[in-house]
């Protein structure tokens, strides 16, 4: 039994998760290169989303939005295009026949993998990508339904040539795969590509800026297993793209000892990574652990060294104590001085009131002179 007849929510978030798994998977590898990439979602049964779906992504730029809900194209661009009324108009028409295309295409899989009624989700990425060069890159398709069974599908122009792994795929005649050369030949290529140069044109100071990555090294002691956390973070840097690597005596750590890794975003466009390791304080002192940083905006690699020196159980008590010290001395110039002078100014205020108290009338003495 479809375990998404209970949980249709779970079950929906999953998939959305996955669909998020594989959009990393096509975003462009190529710190230099650019990517215009759409992002589908069509859902069979009853959720609190729209049944069809799609985010239009400049690299990682969301520029673009379509839903089943209003069947309209709303432009997540600032920036003004005098081609904004056609692209709006092409988008539509693109959108409303990827809708009718994975409509058929999910009820059509349900029924060929003998699935029950529930929450099915079918997604799909597809786009095109422009290299270093400014050369077309292939256009990219990857369908999953339900979290599985992944298909892929390119064609690349320069070679006018198609690629496919299709398990779900009926079988198609000669003419079939003609008209589909034809078509992205002739129109899905030509067009993704003249609507990505567009809109690297508008937001160029977004998607082509070079910010580069601030580093810190941190250390920090586990009181539950008397161990430590060093931690090599590397955030603020533009674009995505980045490789950070912890080192043991110059030799990489297994990726299973580590932790993170994940590229996230910050508030302010930037993205940040952290790498983690657990170790002991005496592996910290037998070993030297070094964290490398490879990006677009470094010439050479950084090679940054965690300081073991700085790290001395003993040298840390030491200093400990000698700051109680210097505190304790401090305290006992400071305190007898501080007290001397108080007892001064009380004197003082006392010969004061004295010295009033001589001169001044007082109220009887006034009377009788009276």
């Amino acid at each position: 039994m479809n375990t998404c007849i209970l949980n249709p929510g779970d079950c929906f978030v999953e998939r959305m998760l996955f669909l998020v798994w594989l959009w990393s998977c096509l975003t462009v590898s190529n710190a230099g290169s650019h990517s215009l990439m759409v992002f589908a979602t069509y859902t069979i049964g009853q959720t609190p989303f729209p049944e069809f779906s799609v985010v239009l992504m400049l690299d990682d730029l969301q520029i673009g939005y379509y839903d089943s809900n209003t069947w309209s194209v709303l432009n997540r661009s600032q920036s003004f295009s005098k081609y904004q009324d056609e692209e709006k108009s092409n988008a539509g028409l693109i959108f409303h026949a990827m809708y009718n295309s994975m409509k058929g295409r999910a009820f059509y899989l349900k029924d060929h993998l003998n699935h029950t009624d529930g929450v099915h989700v079918h997604q799909r990425l597809a786009g095109c990508a422009l290299l270093n060069d400014d050369k077309p890159g292939v256009v990219l398709s990857m369908d999953a339904y339900d979290g599985q069974n992944m298909e892929e599908f390119s064609f690349d122009m320069e070679k006018n040539d198609i690629q496919m792994k299709k398990p779900w795929m009926i079988t198609w005649n000669e003419i079939q795969w003609l008209s589909v050369k034809l078509l992205y030949g002739k129109i899905c290529h030509p067009v993704c590509i003249k609507t990505l140069r567009r809109y690297l044109g508008m937001k160029k100071n977004n998607v082509m800026r070079k910010v580069k990555p601030r580093v810190r090294l941190m250390r920090k002691t586990l009181t539950d297993s008397q161990g430590l956390r060093i931690s090599c973070l590397a955030t603020g840097f533009y674009p995505r793209h980045i490789n950070l690597t912890l080192f043991r005596d110059d030799q990489p750590v297994d990726d299973d000892q580590i932790t993170g890794g994940e590229i996230l975003p910050n508030g302010d466009g930037t993205y940040q990574m952290r790498k983690s390791l657990v170790i002991s304080a005496e592996e910290l002192r037998e070993h030297n652990y070094n964290c490398t940083m490879k990006h677009l905006n470094l010439d050479n690699k950084l090679d940054i060294i965690f300081d073991t020196d700085k790290y001395d159980p003993g040298s840390f008590s030491l200093s400990v104590v000698i700051s109680v010290l210097v505190l304790l001395c401090v305290a006992v110039l400071i305190i007898p001085a501080l007290i001397k002078w108080r007892r001064k100014r009380r004197a003082a205020g006392q010969g004061s009131e004295t010295s009033q108290s001589k001169y001044s009338p007082t109220p009887s003495s006034t009377h009788d002179e009276n």
